[in-house]
């Protein structure tokens, strides 16, 4: 089985080979490809990569190149974790939207639209490379913005499936507050990537008992510090949304958050730096502590699971994806992408069955699934016009002088990846 991962020189990437080393025979890989074009990154990656297999004895041999076609051709599937302008272009997105008093993130709003429209296109040439070299090998996507990044592979016809972490690290935090085994817990993860809430929390499968009102009976207090919301949202709510969900429910206090302290981005360029020393070092065969905190937990397991199902391997039945609607959530077009529970082998992901939404989630759902839908279309064809559309239906914008003004500043940040610009 060979694997390729785009963006492989991420300081993300020795989390994902500590779990390809660990969970081997999930995922019994002969050969993985790290691909960048960072060459100084990915010889300091692809060094430690192998330290880790060869400590771990994992028998699989490890290869780097900066060239897309030669690190694809062949590969079972292909893992996509790019980031198009690095940290430099994920600062600007989360720095010029608070001029505005709009919030600065590199998911969501204007920020979150920037990154889309230079990594679609992006995205899109690489899958028609892997198309060309193997049109039987899966796409796994965990390139932000994911939902709108998975819906344009969808739609240009790749087998592509998206991936986040956010549910597998619900699933660990609520895993460890019960006292049982994270493969104990399923999730009823409803939504859109970044846009979720866990409506309930089931033990044993998607038919095991509800334990979420106990859970926050018991646990409210640790719940709702992860999250950084008040106990009482969550009470009331009596659901547990995810941490995207403070841009929405918290916009202002979050916009003031934001402007007292560095952005996040030069917080994690900062750790990157340090990361990279720490690779170059070749007595270092584990990922260092410091990943942690770089973001990404739990990522490695996530894929290693989703890519071994959809390999005809081993991984679990039921998996928190990214994929086509198809009538799950009956209010949203069936190609829309949504992240909720699915089914997943080796034919791909079919979303479980979803009760009725609540208005107040269905609303925001359906919000924020029309402004994927101009986001996208502004990412495929381009222009101010576009831009401004998306950013006008955007829930956290939604004024014509702030999406006049973020349009402006958004072409400016990033006309160098704007081939229409």
């Amino acid at each position: 089985m060979k694997l390729a991962v785009v963006g492989g020189g991420s300081t993300y990437t020795p989390e994902l080979i500590d779990g390809f080393a660990r969970l081997r025979d999930t995922l019994p890989i002969e050969e993985l490809v790290l691909v960048d074009p960072a060459a100084d990154r990915l010889e300091l990656v692809g060094g430690l990569a192998r330290r880790i297999f060869a400590k771990q004895g994992h028998p699989g041999v490890i290869r780097t190149t900066s060239d897309v076609d030669a690190g694809v051709a062949d590969a079972d599937a292909v893992l996509l974790q790019l980031r198009v302008g690095g940290q430099a272009a994920r600062n600007q997105d989360e720095t010029w939207p608070l001029d505005c008093g709009c919030v600065g993130q590199e998911t969501t709003g204007a920020g979150g639209l920037a990154k889309a429209l230079r990594t679609v296109p992006v995205v899109l040439d690489i899958a028609e490379r892997v198309r060309r070299a193997n049109p039987d090998a899966w796409i796994i996507d965990f390139t932000n913005p994911v939902g709108i990044v998975t819906r344009a592979l969808l739609q240009a016809g790749h087998k592509a499936v998206g991936l986040c972490n956010v549910a597998i690290g619900f699933q660990r935090k609520f895993a460890r507050l019960l006292e049982v085994q994270p493969s104990q817990v399923h999730l009823d993860h409803v939504g859109l990537n970044h846009l979720t809430w866990e409506l309930g929390v089931r033990l044993g499968g998607p038919d095991g008992e509800n334990v979420l009102p106990r859970l926050l009976a018991e646990h409210g207090d640790a719940v709702a510090e992860d999250l950084h919301m008040p106990r009482t949202l969550v009470d009331r709510l009596g659901v547990v949304p995810s941490y995207y969900l403070r841009y929405y429910y918290q916009h202002d206090e979050v916009v003031r958050d934001l402007r007292t302290k560095p952005s996040r981005a030069s917080q994690v360029a900062e750790m990157e730096a340090e990361l990279l020393k720490m690779y170059g070092d070749p007595a270092l065969d584990e990922k260092p502590e410091l990943l942690a905190r770089r973001g990404g937990a739990f990522y490695s397991e996530a894929a290693v699971d989703l890519a071994a199902s959809l390999l005809g391997g081993g991984g679990s039945p039921h998996q928190v994806v990214n994929t086509y609607n198809n009538g799950t959530l009956p209010f949203l077009p069936d190609d829309a992408v949504i992240e909720v529970q699915a089914s997943v082998d080796a034919k791909g992901a079919k979303p479980l069955p979803v009760p009725a939404l609540n208005p107040l989630y269905a609303g925001l759902i359906a919000n924020v699934t029309a402004y994927e839908d101009l986001a996208l279309e502004a990412a495929l064809k381009g222009g101010r016009d576009r831009v401004f559309n998306a950013l006008l239906a955007h829930p956290l914008i939604g004024q014509i002088e702030y999406a006049d003004r973020l349009t402006d500043e958004l072409i400016a940040h990033n006309r160098e990846h704007l081939a229409w610009a």
